[in-house]
């Protein structure tokens, strides 16, 4: 009993510590099939691999919805006759 106790407390912790981790929205692609999904701007993104030979894309995950940012709701407009 203890033991289902002791699971049951670390997955829910587990769990919870990791609400908080977002997908970034830019990804460097190296040529030697090496990535780096943690960027917030592309120009951060192309300034890591610049040098290097590499090049920066869209994040797959955050197409998805894992992204942290959130996009607000579009205005309805109230059109009065």
């Amino acid at each position: 009993m203890r033991t289902l106790a002791f699971v049951v407390v670390t997955f829910a912790g587990l769990t919870l510590s990791s609400l908080g981790a977002g997908a970034a929205p830019w990804c460097a692609r190296y040529p030697e099939g090496a990535s780096n999904c943690g960027f917030y701007s592309f120009a951060q993104c192309q300034a890591t691999v610049s040098g290097r030979g590499g090049f920066c894309d869209r994040n797959s995950f955050e197409a998805y919805g894992y992204s942290q940012q959130r996009q607000r709701p579009a205005r309805r407009s109230s059109s009065r006759e």
